[in-house]
């Protein structure tokens, strides 16, 4: 990560020590090459460490300007040759291993406060701007900052090192951490901004959490919805685009990317890594799968589960989604077919078209 704001980074490592802690195999003559940090395959550089454990980002691993790759042994060839392969049964398991000794703290998020005095609330390290207002009962972490004309009501935490530009308001009771946020950004009350995503390396011993080092980014006029959250990323920043309104209890997860003015309707639930094109609708209680892709100007319906990729400008619905005259054609095919169905029965058993009992003639 190039911002480390929100986590105290260690290193730099030898490529050898990190080989020895994720038992790979190093070719000899790399061992002393100095990784400073760990990034996802399309934003590492030469002086970082990725993975590669995913067909879907082939692509990104041929391009992958990284110094180093954990990738399992049957793909090692395929890293690029300015890329050093370190072959793993894992990548994905060894990676984390990896974010845990470059992040030692990732698991806790910077306090707001060490030793709060009592009744006070806002950090005397955090910025105020002038026209700026703070409530009573708000709490303003340590090097926060607030832009001018911006509300942060009561009951609300501002978490450490976060920043909210002008014109916002924070409604009661809403929290944001790891976050940087526009202007005019409406924040409705008991929303949940920053904390880490759900993700665990599943293996025979247990469940491993990953450690979660990204960010939130809201751009301006943004709105958020009541009792909605947003999930920080991984590696790479979660980001709702400028314009975008959210409605009450959605969910977005680690690494979703969204677009600029799209709209998204109540208990909408987005998992990590999906990406959300520019002026997109979802309908209420739509849910998007992780990594898939909606395109530019697309709608989908309420009650939909995507989970392949969905190209701009179109209309989809059902589960799974699919072009909406796709899917609308088969519900009205299966709407005929159970009348039918219900009709033939009925008459087998004496019953009139409407499911009732015939009368005696």
């Amino acid at each position: 990560m190039e911002d480390v704001r929100f986590f105290d980074r260690a290193g730099p490592f030898r490529l050898a020590e990190i080989a020895t802690w994720v038992a790979a195999d190093l070719a000899d003559g790399s061992e002393d090459l100095l990784i400073e940090d760990a990034a996802p395959l399309s934003l590492a550089g030469p002086a970082q460490i990725t993975f590669h454990d995913n067909p879907k980002y082939d692509r990104d691993l041929a391009a992958t300007g990284a110094g180093a790759c954990l990738v399992r042994g049957k793909n090692a060839d395929r890293v690029p040759a300015s890329c050093i392969a370190l072959s793993v049964t894992d990548p994905g398991r060894a990676f984390n291993e990896l974010i845990a000794r470059f992040y030692p703290d990732a698991l806790h998020s910077i306090p707001a406060w060490d030793d709060a005095p009592a009744g006070s609330g806002i950090h005397p390290s955090a910025v105020i701007e002038a026209g700026a207002i703070v409530e009573p009962g708000a709490t303003i972490g340590r090097e926060a900052r607030i832009g001018r004309g911006t509300r942060i009501h009561a009951g609300s935490v501002i978490g450490a090192r976060v920043q909210i530009g002008r014109d916002c308001a924070i409604g009661p009771s809403a929290s944001l951490i790891h976050a940087l946020v526009g202007d005019r950004v409406i924040v409705h009350p008991g929303v949940r901004i920053g904390q880490d995503g759900f993700g665990f390396a599943m293996g025979p011993s247990g469940h491993r959490k990953i450690l979660q080092i990204g960010r939130v980014i809201i751009q301006d006029d943004v709105e958020i919805g009541a009792n909605t959250t947003i999930d920080r990323g991984a590696l790479r920043d979660t980001t709702i685009g400028a314009g975008t309104k959210i409605d009450n209890s959605v969910q977005i997860g680690h690494n979703v990317v969204i677009g600029c003015h799209c709209v998204i309707v109540s208990q909408v639930g987005i998992a990590g890594s999906a990406t959300i094109g520019d002026f997109v609708a979802i309908g209420g209680q739509a849910g998007v799968m992780n990594h898939v892709t909606i395109g530019d100007y697309a709608q989908v319906a309420s009650l939909s589960a995507v989970k392949d990729d969905l190209p701009a400008k179109g209309r989809y619905g059902g589960v799974p989604a699919r072009p909406a005259r796709e899917w609308l054609k088969e519900v009205a095919a299966l709407q005929k077919l159970a009348r039918e169905s219900i009709a033939g029965r009925g008459s087998e058993r004496g019953m009139s078209e409407d499911g009732r009992e015939r009368e005696p003639e």
